[in-house]
């Protein structure tokens, strides 16, 4: 009996000198992750193809990603989304719309319709898609900045000229931000600002770029 009590006891004082031994040494408790401060930056979306994606430049090296460096250089509380898409054309903007208003953007930059030209694609399709992306646009509340293209010489002047009216046409009729030609300002004899396929900038060709977008811009920015 004596030896039954004494093991009892030794239990006893095990489970108490563990209980001690837990409130003196608590485990610590998880730390909270810090917070994230909500981006109260108002959205600009750069809806386009290729030439908005960055095609063959290194990661941050798009116009869109100069534009952003312009913005926050300027002090301007604008943050750049890039909805670029390599080979995307108007259909396949179209059809991606939500992509865009999805993010409330107070600007929109409409890039779109290059890869409509150089397909041959009927000039018809290609004015129907970008109206219906500027009239969904406007109707979320944003701005609208059209961004024109043109076409190589062998694409024939009836084409050419009907393809470059479709901007300057929708640009008019739905009071737009317009640049007629979104790369003139890299056209050089030599084509030093393009890449060897002499259709996308160069790194340097691109910050060139987004300084005519940013100009162009800079009235709906305040």
């Amino acid at each position: 009996m004596r030896y039954f009590f004494t093991i009892a006891l030794l239990l006893l004082c095990g489970a108490c000198s563990r209980s001690h031994e837990t409130n003196e040494d608590p485990r610590p408790a998880a730390s909270a992750p810090p917070a994230v401060a909500p981006d109260s930056r108002k959205v600009l979306v750069v809806f386009g193809d290729s030439i908005s994606a960055g095609f063959g430049l290194p990661n941050g090296q798009s116009f869109p990603d100069d534009l952003q460096k312009k913005l926050d250089d300027a002090g301007l509380a604008w943050r750049v989304a890039n909805l670029g898409i390599s080979g995307d054309t108007t259909e396949g903007g179209v059809a991606r719309i939500d992509s865009a208003t999805s993010l409330h953007p107070g600007i929109v930059i409409v890039e779109l319709g290059g890869n409509d030209g150089l397909r041959g694609m009927p000039l018809t399709a290609t004015r129907a898609n970008l109206e219906q992306m500027i009239a969904a646009f406007q109707g979320a509340g944003a701005k609208v900045m059209l961004a024109g293209m043109t076409l190589p010489p062998n694409y024939g002047d009836d084409y050419i000229h009907g393809f470059q009216k479709i901007y300057s046409d929708l640009a008019r009729e739905h009071k737009l931000t317009f640049i007629p030609f979104l790369l003139a300002d890299i056209v050089t004899k030599d084509l030093r600002y393009f890449q060897p396929d002499g259709i996308h900038p160069t790194a340097q060709g691109a910050e060139i770029v987004a300084g005519t977008v940013f100009r162009s811009i800079h009235p709906l920015l305040k």
